[in-house]
């Protein structure tokens, strides 16, 4: 009767540790191809007084490597493309395309390309690089959390603030904010 009370402690002592360890990004080493599926780049501007919009952009491409042996030599690059920015109101989103904010139709492209990658903790990361805009370089930093990894895809919650008068895009201040607040969801199949 003791060994048997004996086993069923034991079991439930199992069933209470978790099943598996947590994903960290010594786990993620290799290379991943960013996937719109799963992905979303998501921002706010904030407004005087309360309010503000926000927006996502529904085209986006871009790659991440991660290294683990020396985690500073890991990459990130991201190209947006602005002609894809939405908001839910067709007369912001026509006003962001134009020359006034994104000017798409001579800056089709918007690009990260990270510069260094430091580790902050063990599925956290801090990510420094050059932002590119309507012809404007400027270094930027974002904050990159491992959300998963499963069957060679990873996922990452990205976070960061830019000031968008850098880039020629300041109309509108200080009305609405000068701070452009980032959130997004990013998803690399390896390979």
């Amino acid at each position: 009767m003791r060994a048997r009370i004996l086993g069923l402690a034991a079991a439930a002592a199992c069933l209470a540790m978790p099943v598996y360890a947590a994903v960290v990004l010594g786990d993620a080493a290799g290379s991943y191809t960013i996937s719109q599926a799963g992905s979303s780049i998501r921002f706010t501007i904030g407004k005087a007084g309360g309010g503000g919009f926000d927006g996502a952009f529904a085209r986006f491409k871009g790659t991440i490597r991660i290294d683990n042996k020396d985690v500073g030599r890991s990459k990130v690059d991201l190209t947006i493309y602005p002609e894809s920015v939405g908001t839910g109101q067709g007369r912001i989103d026509a006003f962001l395309r134009s020359d006034a904010v994104f000017d798409a139709a001579n800056s089709p492209e918007i690009q990260f390309r990270s510069t260094s990658v430091t580790r902050t903790g063990d599925t956290s990361a801090l990510v420094t690089g050059r932002l590119t805009a309507r012809g404007k370089t400027f270094p930027e930093k974002f904050t990159a959390e491992l959300d998963g990894l499963k069957g060679g895809t990873i996922k990452f919650h990205v976070t960061g603030k830019v000031l968008r008068s850098r880039y020629g895009m300041d109309v509108g201040t200080p009305l609405y904010s000068n701070v452009v607040d980032f959130d997004m969801t990013l998803t690399g199949k390896r390979g």
